[in-house]
Parts: structure tokens; sequence; C-alpha cells
């Protein structure tokens, strides 16, 4: 007979693609989880991993399983949820992505209340970017995550969350500054500082401003940015200029909040959701965040979006 413990020791090899840190991920000895492995092949008569690749990889009758596996591990964890969620009252572990520049500005507005709120709720929160999340919550290592859409996703749900202005930061001698409304076909790439490939936040940046080519703000520098703060960092010590979400201006002082100048109508601007899988069965808790978040939205961020507001897509 299969047992679930199995079926976890199969799923964590899956996932790391190792013994070792499948064993630790379980909290059990290696020789452990390769012995209840190797039962639980013989039983069933199909080698699920091919030991010698590096890393280790589901073998061509191994894939067909592993994802039925999948399946009926996200049903017992459904049953689960629902035996021990008889209340009203949210409890649980939940699985949150949220996107890099989305995560330093929206979680502090929330994220103390609610788990005072909800101590029976475990958040683990993890910064990812889009198509990770898009990738664990179909494989089930996420429950929702917080990210720019639409994504065009029909396995997917969003559940919107906020709609959010960019605002143009500059240096503080930049001659951007000289006008109190930007338009976007005055920006160039001479000398504009994004993120690195992978956000989707360049990718609008790069859609607002028409973008095409190498961007940066010196030429003989190429620099990978992984965060808006490094961004905002090496701006305030140099020169250039960027596009930032609103709520990102928190991180900013009076001064350089003179710095930063609103787009003309209709302001570029993005929509933020929180987006699951539609088999997803946490709903006390998906529905306690969405109430949450949406309660203590900072006031320069709309529920609903207006006619000056245009969104710009992900790619």
């Amino acid at each position: 007979m299969i047992t679930l413990t199995q079926m976890e020791y199969v799923l964590a090899v899956d996932k790391y693609r190792h013994f070792r840190e499948a064993a630790e991920a379980c909290h059990v000895s290696q020789p452990t989880l390769s012995m209840q492995l190797q039962k639980l092949e013989d039983e069933l008569g199909v080698v699920l991993f091919d030991r010698s690749k590096k890393p280790i990889l589901p073998t061509p009758e191994g894939v067909a399983i592993i994802e039925q596996m999948k399946k009926v591990m996200h049903e017992h964890q459904k049953l689960s949820h629902i035996s021990k969620n008889r209340s009203e009252q949210p409890e649980g572990d939940y699985r949150l992505g949220i996107i890099p520049s989305v995560a330093p500005y929206l979680l502090p507005h929330f994220i103390k209340d609610y788990l005072n709120k909800y101590p029976l709720v475990r958040l683990h929160i993890q910064e990812m970017r889009t198509e990770d999340i898009e990738r664990a919550l179909a494989e089930d290592l996420l429950d929702g995550g917080i990210l720019a859409t639409p994504i065009h996703n029909k396995s997917l749900i969003e559940c919107k969350l906020y709609y959010e202005p960019f605002v143009l930061f500059a240096h503080k001698n930049h001659e951007l500054l000289k006008t109190k409304k930007i338009n976007p076909t005055k920006i160039t790439n001479k000398d504009i500082w994004l993120l690195t490939e992978g956000h989707c936040f360049k990718n609008q940046v790069l859609d607002v401003c028409n973008l095409t080519g190498k961007a940066g703000a010196y030429n003989n520098l190429k620099f990978e940015a992984g965060s808006l703060e490094s961004i905002i960092r090496m701006i305030r010590q140099g020169s250039g200029y960027t596009l930032l979400p609103i709520l990102a201006l928190d991180s900013l002082s009076k001064e350089e909040l003179k710095n930063v100048r609103q787009f003309s109508d209709p302001q570029p601007s993005r929509e933020i959701s929180l987006v699951i899988n539609r088999s997803h069965f946490k709903l006390l808790i998906l529905e306690s965040l969405l109430k949450h978040i949406r309660e203590h939205l900072p006031k320069d961020v709309l529920e609903t979006k207006t006619k000056n507001l245009e969104v710009i897509g992900i790619r």
C-alpha cells in the first residue's frame, strides 16, 4: 500500500532533485527517505527517478505517477484543512509569493495587524518573480501570489487588490524635473535605471516609455539591479532617473520627494492582484487576506480603476 509519507518523500525529491536536501526538508535521514522510496518503487514496479542524473530527474514513467501524487496530496491537504476549519476563524498555513517590486511597499501596511488579528494563520511569504509564482501555483507550491496583472493564465483566478500609478524619480539636478508633469514620450534610454531581466516591472517601464535598445545611466556600466531600492540609491548618489510605483515613495525623504514628478493623464499605472489556483481551497484565509489588505491600503492607490489611469499590461 502506498502511504502519504512515501508520496511526501517522492514529491520532496521531485522538488529538490537531491536526496539529501529532500530528506532535510522532510525532517528524516537520507537513508530513511531512500529506503522508503526504494520500497515504493519495488511495490509499483516502476523506477521513479534516474539516479544517474545530476541533478536527479524523474524517469518518463515516473513523471505521470508524480503528477498524480501531487493531485492526491492536494486533495489530502484539502480534506485536512476543511476538517480543521469548521469554525469561521481562519487557521492554518498559507504560502504566499509576492513580486519584489510590491513586497517592501505593501507588506508593512497590513502584515503586523493581520498577524495579530489572525493568530492561528501561519503565513509563509517569499519574494518571487512573476513567472516563478505562476509555476509555483501550478505545482501547488504556493497558495497565492501577489503580483501585477492581468497575466492571461486561464488556470489562475485574479482577485484585484488595487491600482497603483507610476511616478518618475530623478537625481536632484536632472532636467526632467524642470516640468511639473511628465510626458512619457519625453523619456529616453540615455540615463534611465532599470531592473534586471525577468522583472515584470522593468517590462512595464519599457512599455510606458516605448523604449528599445540599450538603456543606462553610464555607457561603460551594466548594472543588473534586483530591487528598486538599489536603483534609488544609485540615483541618490549619482545621476539619472527611473520610474517607481507610487508606494515606493515611502522610502524617500521629504527632500527627495521634491525630485518626484507625476505623469500627465492618463497616468500609467499597474493593477495588483492576489492570484490563486482554480483548485484553491483555503477560502477563509484568502477572504481574510483580501479584506485586510483592502482595508489597509494607503491613500495613494485606488481600489477601482478611474478614467485618468492607464493600466500597463505585463509580458
